[in-house]
């Protein structure tokens, strides 16, 4: 297997479409900490490549430049209005220099093991391989590494997000702390104490309900009215929309005030709007654009003072022209696909710090938090969800139903593993070359073993210190 060709642009130069200010921002490759063995509580941190530096890298306890030069990387707790770092792994039976990394040209990484214990990448053994973003980096029994991206430089200031701890819950119920989480917690700040009406779209079970209860609760307003949109009939929408006077349209009707009525002052949130005909949706135009309506069986117009907040998981382009064009603002929910780094910090909340009850305490005996093991960590982090928050939910009840002991494991239908990593293959047979060859490229490099490898063609640093340790050379 042979390596890509690399292409103009570099990682550095793409833009996530779901970063803060997208248009401006640039990118810088990231490593973040999606599962650790003794420092679980550093889950989240990431360690960012410093932009325009060719590297090489390495990663692991040391905090110096390794022998070759290597600069290291060192954890940092990173966010749009701080950047905290917290240094090297302190973990002991990780090596002082566990890993290195080198960035190739076509914003690929080169990972290849240096320490002690095994490599993995996506769940399958390697000595070294090349990894892109999404791809799962494990030391075994040691750390894991999710290959990202982050903001080179984040500027914006917290505007109405209150202070809350690193890794956990915000006051809006948002975990996470990857570029797409702090853009939602962005967007919210910003429309929540706004009057204009709010679309909310993103796919089934990432969580837009939450969204919007937290928009109604940074509002200001009275009361928040919530109806699925599917369950109301053609026939009876204005009904329960505006409501009807006493024996209206038949005898013995009672008199009700509608949605509309009920929510006054308030929020009125409409979910699964996209299913909704475009007929009924004509059906909002007038009450949204001013407020005024008629009860049924009414003479006279009444108004209300109403927020709408809608919410599907379809494209917004599919409600109807005029519909769309009166919500004034939108708000993206991202799917797990759009932040995979996030998802151990999910995990965390919904086994621990879910409301009520967290998921662990569901296990027998489980007076305690069990810890997902890497082998669970990095298959949710590779699973295709349909479901999103709702379906991590369902994966992670089936892991505490099937898993013994102190960890918790990949249930069955987790167990596919991720793509497998392509393996770099050397361009020189090591049976090849002979003692003298190897003398002379050291030689040649002043004894140093990053260049001797890379002058012998062989695959990497490792294959080197083999091949002088078989043929004794000092």
């Amino acid at each position: 297997m042979t390596l890509r060709e690399p292409h103009e642009s570099t990682w550095d130069d793409r833009v996530s479409p779901r970063t803060p200010g997208a248009g401006a921002q640039k990118m810088t490759p990231a490593l973040a900490l999606v599962w650790s063995l003794e420092e679980p509580e550093r889950v989240g941190e990431v360690a960012c490549l410093p932009p325009g530096v060719d590297g090489p890298f390495t990663l692991g306890r040391a905090v110096e430049p390794g022998e070759d030069g290597a600069m290291p990387l060192v954890l940092t707790r990173l966010r749009p209005f701080e950047r905290t770092v917290t240094g090297a792994l302190r973990d002991g039976r990780v090596s002082r220099w566990q890993l290195r990394i080198a960035p190739l040209a076509d914003g690929a990484l080169l990972v290849e093991q240096l320490g002690r214990g095994g490599l993995q990448v996506n769940g399958h053994d390697v000595e070294s391989a090349v990894v892109v973003p999404g791809d799962v980096v494990t030391a075994v029994d040691r750390f894991s590494l999710l290959y990202t991206h982050r903001p080179s430089d984040w500027p914006r200031e917290p505007a109405g997000v209150d202070p809350f701890p690193f890794g956990e819950a915000d006051a809006f119920g948002i975990v996470g702390e990857s570029a797409a989480a702090w853009e939602l917690r962005h967007a919210l700040a910003f429309v929540a104490p706004q009057a204009e009406h709010v679309l909310v779209h993103g796919p089934s079970g990432a969580g837009k309900e939450p969204i919007v209860r937290a928009i109604h609760q940074r509002s200001g307003r009275r009361t928040l009215v919530a109806r699925n949109a599917t369950t109301i009939p053609e026939s009876l929408l204005d009904a329960e929309l505006y409501g009807n006077i006493k024996d209206y349209p038949n005898p013995g009707t009672p008199d009700r005030v509608g949605m509309l009525g009920e929510a006054h002052e308030g929020t009125l949130f409409l979910d699964e709007l996209g299913e909704l005909p475009h007929a009924h949706q004509a059906h909002l135009l007038r009450v949204m654009d001013c407020g005024q309506y008629t009860r049924l069986g009414e003479t006279g117009s009444r108004t209300a003072n109403v927020r709408f907040i809608g919410a599907t998981n379809r494209d917004p382009d599919e409600l109807k022209h005029d519909l769309r064009a009166r919500f004034i603002h939108t708000i993206g929910v991202p799917g797990l696909d759009e932040r995979p780094e996030d998802i151990p910090l999910i995990v965390r909340h919904l086994l621990r710090d879910a409301p009520g009850e967290g998921l662990a305490a569901r296990r027998p005996g489980g007076d305690a938090t069990p810890l997902p093991d890497a082998g669970l960590i990095g298959a949710l982090a590779h699973h295709p969800y349909k479901g999103h928050v709702r379906e991590l939910k369902a994966l992670l009840l089936r892991s505490i139903a099937v898993s013994v002991g102190s960890r918790l494991t990949a249930p069955p239908e987790l167990e596919a593993r991720g793509a497998a990593p392509r393996v770099p293959e050397p361009s020189t047979e090591p049976g090849d070359l002979t003692r003298e060859q190897i003398v002379a490229a050291l030689e040649q490099s002043g004894g140093v073993r990053e260049k001797a490898w890379r002058l012998l063609g062989l695959r990497s640093r490792d294959q080197l210190k083999r091949l002088m340790k078989k043929l004794d050379i000092g």
